[in-house]
């Protein structure tokens, strides 16, 4: 991994793995192709396809791909983007994979942190009863309120040191059931992860999580490749909470300062509705009070779930 990192060679094919990616998975229909009836041997758009929309040679969009050709230009991007037909999110990622296989960004700095400021923590206690949490850019949880663990039905029952978003996504068998859209939670869940592991690939926080949830679902691995990075949304999300029933709470996540690489997750109701009055019970049933996973020592917190 170190001599990747240093070559930039993890870079390279990061860039390439992902104009794969996402020509595999656009249909001549889509940039409006006429094809054959004929059987097509290659899903989505063949490489000479992508080449010609984009105003390119075939050679050079092959060596892109193979990660042979790291210093695509501005407007060789944006064409890219335009024949792959990316959105803002995916044209923008584009831009930082190539960047970083091109050495023009710096080399990203260690994994963040995991300790939550002492101010943070008392912001989740000001939320109460609102359910709220400091997650990592990995989706590790690292501190939260009474709310924020019990909203999770099950998490709690994890050690801290296991307490991860993706991972209870898709290895806790509550999740399938509290979230009615899982389909729809989890790829956006994968559009995170890949868009952090795309321009650090070698990130140990990152790799170590990808690399358990590769191994043990196969939903994951599917969506994985698939290599989408954005996508909108849901200001909104519906929980089929197994002891305070059904409730739909807003929900907010912002990027905290001074804390790299850490976010906020907060949910709120109309004070006065059912939904509220669920996240009054949510406040009181979690059995753990502490707040914070860094209370516990890190050797007791290897075994995965």
């Amino acid at each position: 991994m170190a001599s990747e990192r240093s070559s930039g060679k993890s870079g390279d094919m990061e860039l390439g793995r992902f104009l794969h990616a996402r020509r595999t998975q656009t249909t001549p229909d889509q940039v409006g192709l006429t094809v054959g009836t004929g059987l097509r041997r290659t899903p989505g758009l063949r490489r000479e396809e992508v080449a010609t929309l984009a105003g390119i040679s075939i050679d050079y969009y092959v060596r892109l791909e193979r990660g042979k050709e790291t210093r695509p230009g501005p407007s060789v991007l944006d064409a890219l983007a335009r024949a792959l037909r990316l959105d803002d999110a995916e044209h923008q990622h584009l831009r930082e994979l190539a960047a970083r296989a091109a050495r023009y960004a710096p080399e990203p700095p260690p994994p963040p942190g995991r300790t939550v400021r002492p101010h943070l923590k008392l912001v989740l206690e000001t939320l109460r009863p609102g359910p709220a949490y400091v997650i990592s850019r990995s989706m590790d949880l690292l501190a939260w309120n009474p709310g924020g663990l019990a909203l999770y039905a099950g998490l709690a029952d994890w050690p801290a040191r296991q307490r991860n978003l993706a991972r209870y996504l898709f290895l806790h068998p509550t999740a399938r059931t509290l979230f009615p859209d899982w389909e729809y939670q989890v790829r956006g869940c994968v559009a995170r992860l890949r868009a952090q592991a795309g321009i650090d690939p070698d990130a140990p926080d990152l790799t170590s999580l990808v690399g358990e949830l590769l191994l043990k679902s196969p939903d994951f691995a599917q969506l994985w490749e698939r290599y989408d990075v954005g996508g909108r949304k849901k200001t909104q999300k519906t929980f089929h909470h197994p002891q305070v029933g059904v409730l739909t709470l807003t929900g907010q996540s912002m990027v905290l300062e001074d804390t790299p690489g850490q976010r906020l997750g907060v949910y709120t109701a109309e004070p006065g509705t059912p939904d509220h009055d669920a996240v009054l019970l949510l406040d009181m049933i979690v059995p753990d009070p502490t707040g914070a996973e860094a209370a516990e020592p890190e050797q007791q917190h290897r075994a995965q779930p």
